[in-house]
Order: structure tokens, then sequence, then C-alpha cells
């Protein structure tokens, strides 16, 4: 009993030396600081996260608005004006003949539409394996700003 009672005192002996406080110390604030870092460097990439989708919205917000400008070009122009008479009137030019197709007729004469540009893209990428998914997923990820 009495080498157990000594085996425990110098064991806190040793922990409470004042070398091993120290060392305990210094552990301590360097994971403090290297957590603070991590933290800093996780707020830093969300924060570039954010301002880089508001950079893309910023754009796609600019071309909006340059695509409004020439539609609204367009509709001011002498070309407009005109093919929306012929369109709503039924107006033709002068020496023209207007011939009136019905519209069921019209219809049995079309192809059907393309697809969207991003169902096409979708399929695409359904196409290719899960592996070269995943890998073109992690070249995207790294080398895209």
């Amino acid at each position: 009993m009495k080498e157990n009672k000594n085996i425990f005192l110098e064991k806190f002996k040793l922990i409470t030396d004042a070398r091993a406080l120290g060392l305990l110390a210094f552990g301590a604030i360097a994971l403090l600081i290297t957590w603070s870092g991590i933290k800093v460097v996780q707020t830093n990439y969300e924060l570039d996260k954010k301002i880089s989708v508001s950079k893309q919205q910023n754009d796609v917000a600019k071309l909006e608005n340059e695509n409004l400008k020439l539609k609204n070009k367009y509709y001011e122009s002498n070309q407009y004006l005109e093919l929306s008479a012929r369109r709503q009137f039924g107006k033709a030019a002068p020496g023209e003949k207007l011939y009136t197709i019905p519209e069921s007729v019209a219809l049995t004469k079309t192809v059907e539409p393309l697809p969207a540009p991003e169902q096409v893209a979708l399929a695409e990428e359904a196409a290719k394996p899960k592996h070269q998914q995943n890998f073109d997923a992690w070249m995207e990820f790294l080398f895209t700003n």
C-alpha cells in the first residue's frame, strides 16, 4: 500500500514539475493557434465562394441587361414594325401575295424541337462511368476559380 502511495506521489511530482507544466501549456497554446488558423482558412474559403457566386450573378445580370437593350433596339426598328404588322394584321408589302395556311396543316410539317443544351449535357454526363464523373468533378473543383 505504501508503495502505491509512493508511486502516486512520484507521478504527481512529475506532473506538477515546472518543465512538464510548461510543455503542457505550450502544447495547449499550439493547439489553440492551429485551431484558430484552420477556422480562419475555412471562413476565408466560404467568403471567397460567396464572392465568386456574387460575381457570377452580377455577370449574368449584366448580360441580361445587354440582351434587353438589344431587344428594345429591335422593337424600335422599322423591320420589327413591318413584321409585326404582317403577323398581327395580315398585311403584305406592295406586289406580294399573301397565302394563309391552316394551322393544322402547318403543324403536320414541323419537326420535334431540339433538346435544350442543359439536357444534352446531363445526358452526356450520365453516360460517363461513375469513376470518370468523380475524376471530372475533382478536376473542376481543383482547377476552376
